[in-house]
């Protein structure tokens, strides 16, 4: 039997309900019925009281505009994530407290601050920027669960690059699709990575993406550590390759954030 033909304007005003199951609802995060009354009753002034809670460049015009099925929100507002995860904390008491913890294998930990934070993401902004990273550029991260990572996401977010982090497990074909996909002109990766006691040869797969990537103009290398350096033999491929300690010597330490639209890219990610 052939199902019947729905008008697509029928689908785009759906106006059918669901309601879940009470073993579900019991589970929900709502603390607060009242908060969610308040969203019900109107959702504009519910999203503009909590976009407040934000750093804006330039004050939005219009907290919603909607036109079936297209959404915009916050036209007008000019904003930067890196800028409200970092720059807002710097002139009180917590640009002192630690903003990133990370342990990693084999035991290694490291903390930043808010301000150590601050600084390494504007030096990263600084290098993409000599890089001809502009706005609107992707920029491609394959790294390890580093905080290089994090750091590589707020300088893309800074300058208003739009980054798109691929898992480092991931095979040198689907980086490549992915990369290829995103027109990636930068590459971020390491040298290679931890995985349950196993050294990943990140970099080695990286090449092998990269024979046919042909978007990639640099590839910036996080250096690990010796024991990785040494068991993936690392090497980079001259005028395209840098260390990423490289990248950041002697660069600026501030880097103003780049006001974004509400309504901008700020990263790609792909399913598996």
């Amino acid at each position: 039997m052939t199902p019947p033909e729905i008008p697509l304007d029928d689908l785009l005003q759906e106006d059918r309900r669901f309601p879940p199951p009470d073993t579900f609802r019991k589970g929900a995060h709502v603390s607060n019925d009242a908060i969610y009354a308040e969203a019900e009753q109107d959702p504009e002034a519910y999203w503009a009281r909590w976009a407040e809670e934000l750093d804006w460049f330039e004050p939005w015009e219009q907290v919603l505009e909607w036109n079936p099925p297209n959404a915009r929100w916050f036209t007008g507002g000019k904003l930067n994530v890196a800028y409200n995860c970092l720059d807002r904390h710097l002139d009180g008491p917590r640009r002192n407290k630690a903003a990133l913890i990370w342990e990693g294998e084999p035991g290694d930990v490291r903390t930043y601050t808010y301000w150590d934070l601050h600084r390494e993401v504007s030096q990263v902004a600084n290098g993409l920027r000599e890089l001809g990273v502009q706005k609107g550029d992707r920029v491609a991260i394959y790294l390890p669960m580093i905080p290089e990572a994090a750091i590589s996401m707020l300088a893309c977010a800074r300058i208003g690059a739009i980054h798109s982090v691929v898992f480092g497990g991931f095979s040198p074909n689907s980086l490549a699709d992915r990369i290829n996909d995103a027109q990636a002109k930068i590459l971020i990766t390491a040298d290679g990575g931890y995985r349950r006691g196993n050294v990943i040869p990140l970099k080695r797969n990286a090449d092998e993406a990269l024979s046919r990537t042909p978007s990639i103009e640099h590839v910036v290398v996080v250096a690990r550590g010796w024991n990785i350096a040494r068991t993936t033999q690392t090497s980079l491929k001259p005028g395209r390759d840098l260390w990423y300690h490289d990248l950041i010597r002697g660069v600026p330490t501030r880097c103003p954030a780049e006001p974004m639209d509400a309504e901008d890219h700020l990263f790609v990610l792909y399913t598996s």
